[in-house]
């Protein structure tokens, strides 16, 4: 028999997963949850769900201005990161203007790219 807390269970071990992530695992369920909007438009566009895509989209669009706005510029290496969030911006744009797919597979390669990058940061500081 299914347990009918279930879904309220879920959320809340969710809401907990958050509330005790530390800023580099919250970074890095950022770049997961930017990774699968991305998805989610992608298939959107291949089952012609123009809502459900421009949706994702601007989940993934929100993800990427967060992170431009949490960069410390203190740092020189923040430009770099600068310059790649207003690039993936751009594509994204371009993405849901056209509902272009491949568009949003090179977007989620780059975004696939720096968690892993992430990945390594936060193993190697541990």
């Amino acid at each position: 028999m299914p347990n009918p807390n279930a879904a309220a269970q879920y959320a809340q071990y969710n809401t907990n997963k958050i509330m005790t992530a530390s800023p580099a695992e919250l970074t890095l369920m950022l770049y997961e949850g930017a990774i699968k909007f991305c998805n989610i438009a992608i298939m959107a566009i291949e089952q012609n769900d123009v809502q459900k895509a421009n949706n994702n989209i601007i989940k993934v669009q929100k993800i990427i201005e967060e992170f431009r706005t949490t960069l410390d510029r203190k740092y020189s290496v923040a430009q770099d990161f600068d310059r790649v969030y207003v690039y993936l911006l751009q594509r994204l744009l371009e993405a849901n203007i056209h509902k272009d797919k491949e568009i949003l597979e090179e977007v989620n390669t780059h975004l696939r790219s720096m968690r892993d990058t992430w990945k390594e940061v936060m193993k190697k500081v541990k």
